[in-house]
């Protein structure tokens, strides 16, 4: 079974692409949390699995933590990005 990481870094629009940004600025959205992205990941219809302990490589200093989705075996990882980025930007509206 195929598990895919998402970093809140991917989704956060304060970023470049340069600092992780995965997300084009539309889908991107301000601080987004692991429990909006967790919550996305489930409205898709995979399992996701919250690791508040964990830092991104590139801001080693905060613990923003990471989600663990497993069973997105039928899509590429970019495509399941952008699918849990616009979910997170719908709930937001």
């Amino acid at each position: 079974m195929v598990e895919n990481v998402i970093w809140p870094a991917y989704l956060d629009a304060n970023r470049t692409r340069s600092e992780g940004r995965r997300v084009s600025q539309d889908l991107a959205v301000d601080e987004p949390t692991v429990d909006e992205i967790a919550k996305a990941v489930q409205q898709i219809g995979y399992d996701a699995t919250i690791e508040r302990d964990k830092a991104y490589s590139r801001e080693h200093w905060a613990d923003r933590g990471r989600v663990v989705v497993r069973g997105a075996d039928d899509s590429t990882k970019n495509d399941l990005v952008q699918a849990v980025a616009a979910y997170v930007v719908a709930m937001r509206d």
